[in-house]
């Protein structure tokens, strides 16, 4: 059985202070919750993208800092965006930014 797990005082900055991991090139990932569904951050370097990727489950995404753009527009910090089952898109950040993203199943990269 799995064990409740929490992080005080995750906002308004304490995000910064985890411990991030190479995810992708110019994109680090820091795991908060994995077994389904998972639950990270994610910290792009200015400049950095993901391919082209289709979505298998919901994807909830909160920028915390920065700014994370696709297909349907540039959001900034406090923009919360929802990709359902289904969609597909690209990300990228022109200047960098930090986001939670929670995902109930693995991206089909499409590129």
């Amino acid at each position: 059985m799995a064990e409740s797990r929490s992080f005080a005082n995750l906002l308004p900055d304490d995000w910064a202070k985890m411990p991030f991991e190479p995810f992708r090139q110019g994109v680090e990932i820091c795991h908060l919750w994995q077994g389904g569904p998972d639950v990270a951050l994610l910290r792009y370097a200015a400049g950095a993208s993901v391919p082209r990727h289709r979505h298998a489950g919901l994807e909830t995404i909160l920028v915390l800092s920065g700014s994370q753009s696709d297909e349907t527009g540039c959001f900034p910090a406090g923009s919360i965006v929802f990709n359902p089952a289904g969609t597909a898109h690209s990300v990228w950040s022109d200047d960098g930014c930090t986001v939670l993203i929670q995902w109930e199943k693995p991206v089909v990269f499409l590129d």
